[in-house]
């Protein structure tokens, strides 16, 4: 069951970002976060007009939390911030990159990202082994 954000609140984000946008039917896009100076992927995330706003003026990353139907500013708690240096929106307009400089873990596991620990496929030329190797 995914919880959305009340698509009656208002949001102050450029009505001209939002009518680009491409949202899932629950009002959501996946947001990824990367480093931006190396390129390691390190999570994703979901965010609505409220929470893309929230990104794009305040310099840190703001998400919509589907389990606790609200926003979380990455790090408030766990000290884990995310400094945005970038934010695109790609070619069909339905998922962002937001490019970070990470401070600690990005994962919610204490990993520093949420895409190292189940690897399925060996990358040959990094060396990554699958979970069969």
């Amino acid at each position: 069951m995914t919880s959305t954000p009340d698509p009656s609140r208002p949001s102050a984000l450029d009505p001209e970002i939002a009518a680009r946008l491409k949202r899932s039917a629950d009002g959501l896009l996946p947001a990824i976060a990367q480093q931006y100076d190396t390129g390691e992927v390190l999570m994703l995330g979901w965010m609505d007009d409220e929470a893309l706003h929230r990104t794009l003026t305040t310099g840190r990353c703001t998400y919509w939390s589907r389990s606790r139907q609200e926003y979380w500013v990455k790090g408030d708690t766990s000290g884990h911030v995310q400094h945005v240096k970038s934010v695109a929106l790609d070619c069909d307009a339905d998922t962002l990159l937001v490019k970070v400089d990470q401070v600690g873990a990005a994962c919610h596991t204490g990993d520093r990202t949420c895409f190292d620990a189940d690897v399925l496929l060996k990358d040959a030329a990094s060396g990554v082994p699958s979970k069969d190797q």
